[in-house]
């Protein structure tokens, strides 16, 4: 699974990227070996407002249903999988509200015992573009204590390919990271989440090193 990134992109070079209305503003987040578990605000741009910037969503899914005490509930939802997405209860009413997240790469551990007490560090970026997306999926939940609005997103995993097999070697998963000419794709709600689950998403655009 996916749960530590790079975003270097700057305003400027994410505004050029994606020929993409940037607040100059507003928080911009860049960041090296981006921790999940912290939630952070990275950017990403959604189906519902393609021409502008959102920089105000932050990592870890919070369903609109949920109560306030269970905030903590979003640690477990970093990342969706993609074949799991049409019934678990936290995405099967969001299909249809997707987002590219912004990054330029990001981090798995290959196990180098059955147990992973010994692992190796492998980061992973695009061979295409020094900023990419992964799919993405985001909600809107409504503090009741306070009224506050608190956005968040997940990020799509699937079945490893056979490259990430070597490297991501325990869970065998992979985040769907997107080939540019698919980004558009990934937004349209009218397209069936389920052709995203192949790993022909990867295979010609990944690179990696040990880190």
């Amino acid at each position: 699974m996916c749960y530590y990134v790079d975003q270097k992109g700057s305003r400027r070079d994410v505004k050029i990227r994606f020929n993409i209305e940037v607040n100059n503003t507003g928080q911009f987040y860049e960041g090296v070996f981006v921790n999940g578990f912290e939630h952070p605000n990275l950017p990403i741009i959604t189906n519902d407002n393609p021409t502008e910037l959102t920089m105000d969503s932050f990592w870890g899914l919070m369903p609109s249903w949920a109560g306030k005490q269970q905030l903590e509930y979003r640690k477990g939802k970093l990342n969706a999988r993609i074949e799991e997405i049409e019934e678990k209860p936290s995405y099967k009413n969001i299909t249809q509200n997707r987002c590219l997240i912004i990054a330029t790469s990001y981090y798995e551990w290959r196990w180098l015992d059955e147990k992973g007490k010994k692992k190796e560090k492998y980061q992973i970026f695009s061979q295409d573009n020094e900023i990419f997306t992964f799919a993405g999926l985001y909600d809107s939940w409504l503090n009741p204590a306070t009224g506050e609005s608190l956005k968040t997103f997940t990020m799509v995993t699937t079945h490893a390919n056979e490259l990430m097999q070597y490297i991501h070697n325990h869970k065998k998963r992979m985040p769907i990271m997107l080939h540019k000419e698919d980004e558009q794709a990934w937004l349209d709600p009218k397209n069936d989440i389920n052709e995203f689950a192949y790993p022909k998403y990867y295979t010609s655009i990944v690179g990696f090193q040990a880190a």
